[in-house]
Protein backbone atom coordinates (compact mmCIF):
# COMPACT_ATOMS: atom_id res chain seq x y z
CA UNK A 1 0.00 0.00 0.00
CA UNK A 2 1.68 3.64 -0.75
CA UNK A 3 1.55 6.32 1.41
CA UNK A 4 2.29 9.53 -0.05
CA UNK A 5 3.91 12.75 1.27
CA UNK A 6 2.76 16.05 -0.06
CA UNK A 7 6.40 18.24 -0.04
CA UNK A 8 8.60 19.61 -2.90
CA UNK A 9 11.68 21.23 -1.62
CA UNK A 10 11.07 24.91 -2.45
CA UNK A 11 10.97 27.21 0.63
CA UNK A 12 7.68 27.55 2.04
CA UNK A 13 6.01 31.34 1.37
CA UNK A 14 3.36 31.17 3.91
CA UNK A 15 5.27 33.14 6.28
CA UNK A 16 4.02 35.65 9.09
CA UNK A 17 7.36 36.89 9.47
CA UNK A 18 10.42 35.92 12.21
CA UNK A 19 8.41 37.44 15.28
CA UNK A 20 5.40 35.05 14.73
CA UNK A 21 4.68 31.82 16.63
CA UNK A 22 3.79 29.79 12.85
CA UNK A 23 7.61 29.32 11.75
CA UNK A 24 7.69 27.91 8.20
CA UNK A 25 10.92 26.48 9.52
CA UNK A 26 8.92 23.77 12.11
CA UNK A 27 7.82 22.22 8.50
CA UNK A 28 10.90 22.48 6.66
CA UNK A 29 12.35 20.45 10.18
CA UNK A 30 9.64 18.12 10.13
CA UNK A 31 10.68 16.81 6.70
CA UNK A 32 14.33 16.91 7.03
CA UNK A 33 13.29 14.37 9.99
CA UNK A 34 11.29 12.26 8.12
CA UNK A 35 13.99 12.14 5.64
CA UNK A 36 16.85 11.40 8.56
CA UNK A 37 14.68 8.44 9.42
CA UNK A 38 15.04 7.34 5.89
CA UNK A 39 11.24 7.05 5.55
CA UNK A 40 10.65 8.34 1.96
CA UNK A 41 12.82 5.37 1.12
CA UNK A 42 10.18 2.65 2.92
CA UNK A 43 8.73 0.68 0.87
CA UNK A 44 5.19 2.10 -0.93
CA UNK A 45 6.09 5.89 -0.29
CA UNK A 46 6.06 8.32 -2.69
CA UNK A 47 6.38 12.21 -2.61
CA UNK A 48 3.98 13.63 -4.65
CA UNK A 49 3.68 17.55 -5.53
CA UNK A 50 1.21 19.68 -4.55
CA UNK A 51 -1.77 20.48 -7.29
CA UNK A 52 -2.77 23.39 -8.88
CA UNK A 53 -4.96 25.42 -6.55
CA UNK A 54 -6.13 28.67 -8.38
CA UNK A 55 -8.45 31.86 -7.78
CA UNK A 56 -11.62 29.47 -9.48
CA UNK A 57 -11.15 27.30 -6.61
CA UNK A 58 -10.34 29.42 -3.48
CA UNK A 59 -13.97 31.28 -4.53
CA UNK A 60 -15.65 27.65 -4.36
CA UNK A 61 -14.54 28.37 -0.53
CA UNK A 62 -14.46 31.48 0.80
CA UNK A 63 -16.55 34.91 -0.39
CA UNK A 64 -15.40 36.88 -3.08
CA UNK A 65 -15.02 39.87 -1.49
CA UNK A 66 -12.76 38.34 1.24
CA UNK A 67 -10.55 36.84 -1.04
CA UNK A 68 -10.32 39.95 -3.41
CA UNK A 69 -9.55 41.49 -0.04
CA UNK A 70 -6.75 39.39 0.44
CA UNK A 71 -5.26 39.29 -3.13
CA UNK A 72 -5.08 43.14 -2.55
CA UNK A 73 -3.10 43.37 0.34
CA UNK A 74 -0.95 40.28 -0.92
CA UNK A 75 0.20 42.46 -3.74
CA UNK A 76 0.41 45.63 -1.56
CA UNK A 77 0.92 45.10 1.89
CA UNK A 78 -0.38 47.21 4.39
CA UNK A 79 0.26 46.52 8.15
CA UNK A 80 -3.13 48.15 8.94
CA UNK A 81 -4.59 45.32 7.09
CA UNK A 82 -8.15 45.03 6.98
CA UNK A 83 -10.13 44.35 10.66
CA UNK A 84 -13.54 43.73 8.24
CA UNK A 85 -11.65 40.58 7.35
CA UNK A 86 -9.04 39.52 10.33
CA UNK A 87 -6.22 41.12 8.67
CA UNK A 88 -3.58 43.04 10.47
CA UNK A 89 -1.70 43.27 13.33
CA UNK A 90 -2.16 40.40 15.41
CA UNK A 91 -2.81 36.94 14.52
CA UNK A 92 -2.70 37.26 10.70
CA UNK A 93 -0.31 39.75 9.81
CA UNK A 94 -0.48 40.66 6.24
CA UNK A 95 2.73 39.77 4.13
CA UNK A 96 3.67 39.91 0.27
CA UNK A 97 2.38 36.96 -1.35
CA UNK A 98 0.15 35.50 1.03
CA UNK A 99 -2.75 34.98 -1.44
CA UNK A 100 -0.64 32.46 -3.51
CA UNK A 101 1.19 31.23 -0.35
CA UNK A 102 -2.25 30.57 1.14
CA UNK A 103 -3.29 28.97 -2.40
CA UNK A 104 -0.22 26.68 -2.42
CA UNK A 105 -1.08 25.20 1.21
CA UNK A 106 -4.66 24.48 -0.35
CA UNK A 107 -3.21 22.73 -3.41
CA UNK A 108 -1.26 20.49 -1.12
CA UNK A 109 -3.91 19.40 1.00
CA UNK A 110 -6.06 18.60 -1.76
CA UNK A 111 -3.04 17.30 -3.96
CA UNK A 112 -3.21 14.55 -0.37
CA UNK A 113 -7.11 14.27 -1.11
CA UNK A 114 -6.69 13.09 -4.72
CA UNK A 115 -4.24 10.79 -4.10
CA UNK A 116 -6.06 9.01 -1.71
CA UNK A 117 -9.33 9.24 -3.33
CA UNK A 118 -7.92 8.30 -6.89
CA UNK A 119 -6.11 5.18 -5.62
CA UNK A 120 -2.53 6.56 -6.17
CA UNK A 121 -2.12 6.39 -2.15
CA UNK A 122 -4.12 4.81 0.58
CA UNK A 123 -2.51 7.77 3.30
CA UNK A 124 -1.37 11.14 2.48
CA UNK A 125 -0.04 13.25 4.44
CA UNK A 126 0.56 17.37 4.26
CA UNK A 127 2.72 18.64 6.76
CA UNK A 128 2.24 22.12 5.63
CA UNK A 129 -1.86 21.82 6.05
CA UNK A 130 -3.72 22.46 8.97
CA UNK A 131 -5.36 25.80 8.38
CA UNK A 132 -8.40 24.87 10.58
CA UNK A 133 -9.51 28.26 11.53
CA UNK A 134 -9.85 29.92 8.44
CA UNK A 135 -13.51 31.20 7.71
CA UNK A 136 -15.68 31.59 4.45
CA UNK A 137 -15.33 35.55 5.03
CA UNK A 138 -12.63 36.31 6.94
CA UNK A 139 -9.10 34.99 8.47
CA UNK A 140 -8.64 34.16 12.04
CA UNK A 141 -6.01 31.96 14.31
CA UNK A 142 -2.43 32.27 12.01
CA UNK A 143 -5.04 30.52 9.05
CA UNK A 144 -5.80 32.72 5.52
CA UNK A 145 -7.48 30.14 3.39
CA UNK A 146 -8.85 26.73 5.19
CA UNK A 147 -7.02 23.68 3.22
CA UNK A 148 -8.80 20.57 5.23
CA UNK A 149 -12.07 22.47 3.88
CA UNK A 150 -10.14 22.46 0.36
CA UNK A 151 -9.75 18.93 0.84
CA UNK A 152 -12.86 18.14 2.00
CA UNK A 153 -14.71 20.27 -0.52
CA UNK A 154 -12.21 18.43 -2.99
CA UNK A 155 -13.61 14.88 -2.26
CA UNK A 156 -16.95 15.87 -2.14
CA UNK A 157 -17.18 16.99 -5.69
CA UNK A 158 -15.40 13.82 -7.09
CA UNK A 159 -18.33 11.70 -5.55
CA UNK A 160 -17.61 11.25 -1.42
CA UNK A 161 -20.53 11.32 -0.06
CA UNK A 162 -19.41 10.73 3.61
CA UNK A 163 -16.42 12.20 4.79
CA UNK A 164 -15.28 12.37 8.59
CA UNK A 165 -13.15 14.91 9.65
CA UNK A 166 -10.81 14.33 13.57
CA UNK A 167 -9.37 17.59 14.78
CA UNK A 168 -6.84 17.00 17.53
CA UNK A 169 -5.37 20.32 17.08
CA UNK A 170 -5.33 21.51 20.70
CA UNK A 171 -7.81 24.34 19.43
CA UNK A 172 -11.19 24.00 18.79
CA UNK A 173 -11.63 23.43 14.52
CA UNK A 174 -14.17 26.19 14.33
CA UNK A 175 -12.82 26.88 10.74
CA UNK A 176 -13.99 23.40 9.37
CA UNK A 177 -17.02 23.09 11.34
CA UNK A 178 -18.48 26.34 10.14
CA UNK A 179 -18.23 25.06 6.43
CA UNK A 180 -20.15 22.29 7.21
CA UNK A 181 -22.16 22.89 9.81
CA UNK A 182 -25.30 22.57 7.48
CA UNK A 183 -23.69 19.44 5.70
CA UNK A 184 -24.92 16.26 6.85
CA UNK A 185 -22.15 14.88 4.29
CA UNK A 186 -19.35 15.63 6.59
CA UNK A 187 -18.48 14.30 10.11
CA UNK A 188 -16.53 16.93 12.28
CA UNK A 189 -15.04 16.06 15.54
CA UNK A 190 -12.97 17.69 17.92
CA UNK A 191 -11.44 17.53 20.65
CA UNK A 192 -9.73 20.72 22.26
CA UNK A 193 -8.80 22.65 25.75
CA UNK A 194 -11.89 23.78 26.33
CA UNK A 195 -13.14 27.67 24.49
CA UNK A 196 -13.65 28.46 28.21
CA UNK A 197 -9.96 28.82 28.58
CA UNK A 198 -8.38 29.04 24.97
CA UNK A 199 -9.11 30.73 21.35
CA UNK A 200 -11.07 30.33 19.57
CA UNK A 201 -14.13 30.54 22.45
CA UNK A 202 -15.87 28.21 20.98
CA UNK A 203 -16.60 23.64 20.60
CA UNK A 204 -19.12 23.33 23.36
CA UNK A 205 -20.94 19.75 23.03
CA UNK A 206 -24.06 21.75 22.31
CA UNK A 207 -22.59 22.99 18.80
CA UNK A 208 -23.80 19.81 17.03
CA UNK A 209 -24.75 20.70 13.87
CA UNK A 210 -28.05 22.50 11.74
CA UNK A 211 -30.97 21.35 9.84
CA UNK A 212 -30.23 18.05 8.15
CA UNK A 213 -27.04 17.99 10.00
CA UNK A 214 -27.95 17.61 13.18
CA UNK A 215 -25.41 15.69 14.83
CA UNK A 216 -22.56 15.55 12.87
CA UNK A 217 -20.79 18.29 14.93
CA UNK A 218 -19.14 16.76 17.67
CA UNK A 219 -16.67 18.75 20.43
CA UNK A 220 -14.96 17.52 23.24
CA UNK A 221 -13.69 20.63 25.42
CA UNK A 222 -11.05 19.72 27.91
CA UNK A 223 -9.83 21.08 30.73
CA UNK A 224 -6.26 22.76 31.00
CA UNK A 225 -3.72 19.92 32.18
CA UNK A 226 -5.22 17.37 30.60
CA UNK A 227 -2.81 14.75 30.30
CA UNK A 228 -2.75 12.20 27.65
CA UNK A 229 -4.46 8.69 29.64
CA UNK A 230 -7.41 11.24 30.24
CA UNK A 231 -7.47 12.43 26.66
CA UNK A 232 -7.10 9.33 25.29
CA UNK A 233 -10.33 7.97 27.25
CA UNK A 234 -12.23 11.01 25.88
CA UNK A 235 -10.94 9.79 22.20
CA UNK A 236 -11.99 6.63 22.58
CA UNK A 237 -15.06 7.19 24.31
CA UNK A 238 -16.41 9.05 21.51
CA UNK A 239 -14.73 8.67 18.04
CA UNK A 240 -14.89 4.84 17.43
CA UNK A 241 -18.79 4.91 18.04
CA UNK A 242 -19.38 8.36 16.09
CA UNK A 243 -17.13 6.78 12.72
CA UNK A 244 -19.25 3.22 13.45
CA UNK A 245 -22.41 5.26 13.45
CA UNK A 246 -21.46 7.84 10.43
CA UNK A 247 -19.60 4.84 8.22
CA UNK A 248 -17.13 7.70 6.25
CA UNK A 249 -15.67 6.72 3.45
CA UNK A 250 -12.51 8.67 3.97
CA UNK A 251 -11.33 9.58 6.92
CA UNK A 252 -9.22 13.50 6.90
CA UNK A 253 -7.41 14.41 10.06
CA UNK A 254 -5.61 17.61 11.53
CA UNK A 255 -2.60 16.48 13.63
CA UNK A 256 -2.00 19.58 15.73
CA UNK A 257 0.66 18.67 18.60
CA UNK A 258 0.67 22.28 20.12
CA UNK A 259 -1.68 19.93 23.24
CA UNK A 260 2.03 18.95 24.18
CA UNK A 261 2.43 19.86 27.68
CA UNK A 262 5.32 22.32 26.71
CA UNK A 263 3.40 24.30 23.90
CA UNK A 264 3.83 27.72 24.81
CA UNK A 265 0.53 29.32 23.34
CA UNK A 266 -2.25 26.44 25.29
CA UNK A 267 -2.43 24.39 28.68
CA UNK A 268 -3.07 20.54 27.86
CA UNK A 269 -0.60 18.20 28.97
CA UNK A 270 0.18 15.76 25.92
CA UNK A 271 3.27 14.22 25.09
CA UNK A 272 5.20 12.36 22.21
CA UNK A 273 3.69 8.81 23.14
CA UNK A 274 0.24 10.19 23.10
CA UNK A 275 0.90 11.31 19.53
CA UNK A 276 2.16 7.74 19.10
CA UNK A 277 -1.20 6.18 20.28
CA UNK A 278 -3.12 8.43 18.47
CA UNK A 279 -1.83 7.58 15.38
CA UNK A 280 -2.31 3.89 15.96
CA UNK A 281 -5.99 4.24 16.85
CA UNK A 282 -6.67 6.46 13.47
CA UNK A 283 -4.21 4.42 11.08
CA UNK A 284 -7.11 1.44 12.33
CA UNK A 285 -10.09 3.57 12.26
CA UNK A 286 -9.06 4.69 8.52
CA UNK A 287 -9.04 0.82 8.03
CA UNK A 288 -11.89 -0.37 9.73
CA UNK A 289 -14.44 2.51 8.58
CA UNK A 290 -13.07 3.99 5.36
CA UNK A 291 -11.22 1.28 3.03
CA UNK A 292 -7.98 2.98 4.50
CA UNK A 293 -8.51 6.28 2.88
CA UNK A 294 -6.85 8.74 5.41
CA UNK A 295 -5.54 12.35 4.37
CA UNK A 296 -3.41 13.58 7.37
CA UNK A 297 -2.32 18.02 7.65
CA UNK A 298 -0.26 19.36 9.61
CA UNK A 299 -1.65 21.85 12.22
CA UNK A 300 -0.65 24.17 15.31
CA UNK A 301 2.20 23.59 17.70
CA UNK A 302 4.71 25.90 18.52
CA UNK A 303 7.82 23.91 20.35
CA UNK A 304 9.21 24.32 16.76
CA UNK A 305 12.14 21.94 17.24
CA UNK A 306 11.29 19.98 19.90
CA UNK A 307 8.33 18.98 19.56
CA UNK A 308 6.55 19.26 16.53
CA UNK A 309 9.22 17.71 14.07
CA UNK A 310 9.00 14.69 15.98
CA UNK A 311 5.59 14.30 17.13
CA UNK A 312 4.86 14.84 12.50
CA UNK A 313 7.30 12.42 12.33
CA UNK A 314 5.92 9.16 14.61
CA UNK A 315 2.41 10.06 12.50
CA UNK A 316 4.38 9.76 9.24
CA UNK A 317 5.67 6.37 10.61
CA UNK A 318 2.62 5.00 11.38
CA UNK A 319 0.81 6.14 7.96
CA UNK A 320 3.68 4.64 6.18
CA UNK A 321 3.81 1.30 8.59
CA UNK A 322 7.25 1.96 9.17
CA UNK A 323 9.80 1.59 12.14
CA UNK A 324 11.21 4.90 13.69
CA UNK A 325 15.00 3.85 14.83
CA UNK A 326 15.87 3.90 18.47
CA UNK A 327 16.84 7.57 18.69
CA UNK A 328 16.25 10.84 16.74
CA UNK A 329 19.11 10.91 13.92
CA UNK A 330 22.56 12.50 15.40
CA UNK A 331 22.99 14.87 11.89
CA UNK A 332 19.68 15.77 11.92
CA UNK A 333 20.07 17.47 15.65
CA UNK A 334 22.87 18.66 14.82
CA UNK A 335 21.16 20.50 11.52
CA UNK A 336 18.32 21.78 13.81
CA UNK A 337 20.52 23.03 16.86
CA UNK A 338 22.05 24.84 13.70
CA UNK A 339 18.90 26.10 12.35
CA UNK A 340 17.14 27.29 15.66
CA UNK A 341 19.84 27.30 18.28
CA UNK A 342 18.60 24.55 20.33
CA UNK A 343 19.05 20.87 20.79
CA UNK A 344 15.97 18.96 20.47
CA UNK A 345 15.11 15.83 22.92
CA UNK A 346 17.65 12.95 21.57
CA UNK A 347 14.69 10.15 21.54
CA UNK A 348 11.57 10.10 20.34
CA UNK A 349 9.07 9.45 23.02
CA UNK A 350 8.92 11.75 26.28
CA UNK A 351 7.55 9.44 29.09
CA UNK A 352 4.63 10.35 30.96
CA UNK A 353 3.66 13.80 32.75
CA UNK A 354 3.07 13.45 36.71
CA UNK A 355 0.45 14.75 38.24
CA UNK A 356 -1.42 14.51 41.61
CA UNK A 357 -3.99 11.94 42.07
CA UNK A 358 -6.53 14.24 43.05
CA UNK A 359 -5.58 16.84 39.82
CA UNK A 360 -6.21 13.86 37.37
CA UNK A 361 -9.49 13.08 39.00
CA UNK A 362 -10.78 16.56 38.61
CA UNK A 363 -9.47 16.55 35.36
CA UNK A 364 -10.96 13.26 34.57
CA UNK A 365 -14.38 14.29 35.99
CA UNK A 366 -14.52 17.67 33.87
CA UNK A 367 -13.67 15.55 30.79
CA UNK A 368 -16.24 12.77 31.94
CA UNK A 369 -19.07 15.58 31.98
CA UNK A 370 -17.91 17.17 28.39
CA UNK A 371 -18.35 13.45 26.47
CA UNK A 372 -21.64 12.82 28.73
CA UNK A 373 -22.75 16.46 27.79
CA UNK A 374 -22.03 15.43 24.14
CA UNK A 375 -23.34 12.41 23.99
CA UNK A 376 -26.84 12.89 25.48
CA UNK A 377 -27.06 16.18 22.53
CA UNK A 378 -26.25 14.19 19.43
CA UNK A 379 -25.29 10.86 19.72
CA UNK A 380 -28.67 9.96 19.51
CA UNK A 381 -29.33 12.12 16.48
CA UNK A 382 -26.07 10.60 14.47
CA UNK A 383 -27.09 7.13 14.67
CA UNK A 384 -30.03 7.79 14.05
CA UNK A 385 -29.18 8.85 10.37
Amino acid sequence: MTTALIWDDRALRYDFGPDHPLKPVRVELTVALIRACGLPDADGVETLPRAAFGDDDVLRLHAEPYVDTVRRLSARPDPAGDGRYGLGIGDNPVFAGMHEASLEVCGASVAAAQAVWSGRAVHAFNPAGGLHHAMPDRAAGFCIYNDPVAAITWLLAAGAQRVAYVDVDTHHGDGVQAFFYDDPRVLTISLHESGRYLFPGTGFPDEIGSGDARGTSLNVPLPPATPGPVYLEAFDAVVPQALDAFAPEVLVTQLGCDTHVTDPLAHLALTTDDYAALAQRLHGYAHRWAGGRWVAVGGGGYQIASVVPRAWTIYFAELCGAALPPAVPADWLEHATATVGERPPEVFLDGAVRLSPERVAAIRAETGASVESLKRAAFDLLERR
